[in-house]
C-alpha cells in the first residue's frame, strides 16, 4: 500500500460533513472519500454526463469524447499523480470525476447563453454550480438535501482553480451555510485535480480533433516539442500507421506532462518546506503544477488548440448554433412557464431572482440531446447544425 504523505488529506482526520453522519447502516468499509466517490459515481447527475458536450457539440460519431469520458481520463491521471506524491487517491478521482457536473449542455457555448439570460439575475457559473448540484440539487438521501460530501471534496471543487476572491451568488449561499475558506488554497488532491484536468483536455482533444480532420497533423508539428516527439517516435517505430503513431504521440504527451507534474510539485513542497495539509493550503501559490519549461509549451499547445479546434470557423458556427437553442429554451420558460415540467413549474418560486435562477437550473441539468429535443417540442422544429462530426 502507498505510503500517505504528511501533506496528504486523511479521510481520518477529515472536517465532516454538513449534516453530520447520516444513520449508520453496513454499507462496506469504506473511508470518508471513497464514499464521496462512490457517491458521485452513483448520481444522476454524473449519468448525465454521457450526453454532455466535451469539445464536439452532439457528435454523430461514437468515438469522439463527452464530459462522461473526459471525466474518467482524468481520473485515471489523477490517480497516477497521487499516487507518486503520496496523496489520498480516492479524493483525487472523486474530484476529477465530480469537476464537470455543472456544465450545462453544448459546453462553453451552452455556458455563455445562461451567463448571459442570467445577467440580471447574479449570472451562471458552471463551477459553482457543480457545487450546487451536488450540495442541494441532487437529493437521493431521506434526511437531507444533496449528497452530503465530505468537507475536503466541497473545498476541492469550489478551489480547485485556486483561492476564490469574489464568489458567485451561488458559492457564495453555499459558503455561508458550510463555510469552505474560499480564500486560501486547496489540498494538493485538488490542485493535481486541476492539473489532470489540464493535461487530458490538452491531450484527448488533439486526438479528437484529428479524427474530425479539422486538425492536422503537419499543423501539430510545427510545434517544435510535438515535432521533436514525432521525430523519436518515427524513429522507434519505422513502417508503423500513421494513425498508430498519432496515438503513440498523444500518449507519449501526456507522460511527458505527468513525469513532469510530479517532479515539479515535489520541488515545490521542498524549496517551500511544506510539510503538512495546512502548510499547503497556507502557501502564496498552488504547489502542483508544471515546471517553467513546460508550462510555456503547454500555453502555446493551447493556444493552437483555440486557434485551429476551437475557434474553427465550422466550430463557431456550432457553438451559435447551440447558444440561440439555449437562450430560446430560457426565454420560452421565463415567458411561460406552464413549459416546464409539472414539478419544477409547482417549485418554481414567485418573484425573482429566484425564478430565473431555478430556470437556469433546470436548463443547466438538460443533455445536449435532451435539449434539442425540448426546443423541438417547444418551437416545432430541430435546432439546426448541432451535429457537426
Amino acid at each position: 500500500m502507498p505510503v500517505r504523505a504528511p501533506y496528504a488529506a486523511d479521510p481520518a482526520r477529515s472536517r465532516g460533513r454538513e449534516f453530520g453522519l447520516e444513520t449508520q447502516t453496513e454499507r462496506g468499509p469504506r473511508t470518508a472519500f471513497q464514499r464521496d466517490r462512490d457517491r458521485i459515481i452513483h448520481s444522476i447527475a454524473f449519468r448525465r454526463l454521457r450526453h454532455k458536450t466535451q469539445v464536439f457539440i452532439a457528435p454523430d460519431g461514437d468515438h469522439y469524447r463527452v464530459r462522461l469520458t473526459h471525466s474518467l481520463e482524468v481520473a485515471q491521471i489523477g490517480r497516477v499523480i497521487a499516487r507518486a506524491l503520496g496523496l489520498d487517491e480516492d479524493l483525487t478521482e472523486a474530484l476529477c470525476l465530480a469537476h464537470d457536473i455543472g456544465h450545462p449542455p453544448f459546453g462553453h457555448a451552452g455556458e455563455s447563453a445562461l451567463e448571459a439570460a442570467m445577467a440580471h439575475h447574479g449570472g451562471f457559473d458552471h463551477n459553482a454550480h457543480t457545487l450546487r448540484v451536488l450540495m442541494r440539487m441532487e437529493s437521493p438521501y431521506p434526511e437531507h438535501d444533496g449528497l452530503n460530501l465530505s468537507w475536503e471534496m466541497l473545498e476541492g471543487l469550489a478551489k480547485h482553480n485556486g483561492p476564490v476572491r469574489a464568489p458567485t451568488w451561488a458559492l457564495a449561499e453555499l459558503d455561508a451555510a458550510f463555510p469552505l475558506e474560499l480564500d486560501r488554497h486547496a489540498s494538493l488532491e485538488a490542485q493535481v485535480a486541476a492539473i489532470s484536468d489540464d493535461i487530458a483536455y490538452d491531450n484527448h482533444d488533439i486526438d479528437d480533433g484529428l479524427r474530425a480532420g479539422f486538425l492536422t497533423l503537419d499543423g501539430l508539428l510545427a510545434l517544435p516539442s510535438l515535432a521533436a516527439q514525432w521525430r523519436g517516435i518515427e524513429s522507434r517505430f519505422p513502417g508503423a500507421p500513421r494513425a498508430r503513431l498519432q496515438r503513440e504521440l498523444v500518449r507519449g504527451q501526456i507522460g511527458r506532462m505527468v513525469n513532469d507534474v510530479i517532479a515539479e510539485t515535489r520541488r515545490r513542497l521542498s524549496d517551500m518546506g511544506a510539510e503538512t495539509l495546512e502548510d499547503v493550503r497556507a502557501a502564496p501559490q498552488a504547489l502542483a503544477g508544471f515546471a517553467p519549461d513546460m508550462a510555456r509549451e503547454e500555453r502555446a499547445l493551447k493556444q493552437f488548440m483555440y486557434d485551429k479546434l476551437y475557434y474553427h470557423p465550422d466550430q463557431v458556427a456550432t457553438a451559435a448554433s447551440a447558444h440561440g437553442v439555449i437562450a430560446r429554451l430560457f426565454e420560452a420558460y421565463r415567458a411561460d412557464p406552464g413549459n416546464l415540467p409539472e414539478s419544477w413549474c409547482a417549485a418554481l418560486p414567485d418573484s425573482e431572482p429566484g425564478r430565473s435562477r431555478s430556470i437556469a437550473d433546470y436548463i443547466a441539468g438538460m443533455t445536449d440531446r435532451y435539449a434539442m429535443n425540448c426546443y423541438t417540442r417547444l418551437f416545432g422544429c430541430a435546432p439546426e447544425g448541432l451535429q457537426n462530426v
